[in-house]
């Protein structure tokens, strides 16, 4: 079982596909440990089985008693089509419990159901917060200042949205976001590959191969599902391997 685990948390980012098999793997042999009931809700989630992802981070829940699957819970319900039941979850107490990473996902998940709502100005207001504002880097503030860059953006702010853009790409160390790709279509930047540019140009050949379909980055406030939740599931679910399903 805690080889299945291993793997779920080495695939997830990269073939979520995989991870969810794995996962599913696991949960035959050992559905009542709570940590694999977790990674296989990562694993549903990371291929958009919002459902299932959904049940099985209840079913986490109620093993364990704790409060920190609540924003990805949270964004499963966004996930069905249900912003309002997202918002509602940002308002319960549940909310109050979580460590401060968790309150700031949880304010993540709140923006993007806003916006899912069409409410974009308070989803700009929902994202306004202390940890914003904050000089201080952490793990969550390269992903906060480019949500909130993203809102001002949509919102017509393209001044504001530049500056913030620029903010999230100083915080963003491991390259979380695409800040810098926002920052250069704003400018209106365009990069060239630089294997195409040494080719010699062809002056019979008229056809236009340039590539300007460019989709931005998915950066609503989804609480994401990461290799780090999946491994410490795996890393928890090691120590509760004798727990298996007859």
């Amino acid at each position: 079982m805690s080889r299945n685990l291993v793997m779920v948390a080495r695939l997830i980012d990269e073939e979520p596909e995989e991870a969810y098999g794995y996962s599913r793997v696991a949960l035959r042999l050992a559905s009542r440990v709570a940590a694999v009931r977790e990674a296989a809700g990562f694993a549903a989630y990371a291929t958009q089985r919002y459902s299932e992802a959904l049940a099985e981070f209840r079913a986490s829940r109620r093993m364990t008693g704790g409060v920190e699957l609540w924003p990805v819970m949270a964004d499963c319900e966004r996930g069905l089509g249900r912003p309002e039941r997202a918002l509602a979850m940002a308002g319960e107490p549940e909310t109050q419990k979580l460590d401060k990473a968790g309150q700031v996902e949880m304010r993540l998940v709140a923006a993007g159901a806003r916006r899912d709502m069409g409410q974009l100005d308070a989803a700009i207001v929902t994202l306004q917060s202390p940890e914003l504002a904050s000089s201080s880097v952490q793990p969550w503030t390269a992903r906060l200042r480019y949500a909130y860059a993203d809102a001002l953006l949509a919102a017509g702010r393209e001044a504001e949205a530049r500056e913030w853009f620029g903010k999230a790409l100083e915080a963003d160390k491991d390259g979380a976001t695409d800040a810098s790709d926002r920052l250069a279509e704003i400018d209106g930047v365009e990069f060239v590959d630089a294997m195409d540019a040494e080719e010699p140009a062809d002056a019979t050949d008229t056809t236009d191969v340039t590539d300007t379909d460019g989709a931005p980055g998915d950066a609503d406030g989804s609480a994401a599902a990461s290799e780090g939740d999946a491994g410490n599931a795996a890393a928890a679910g090691e120590g509760d391997a004798e727990d298996r399903d007859a």
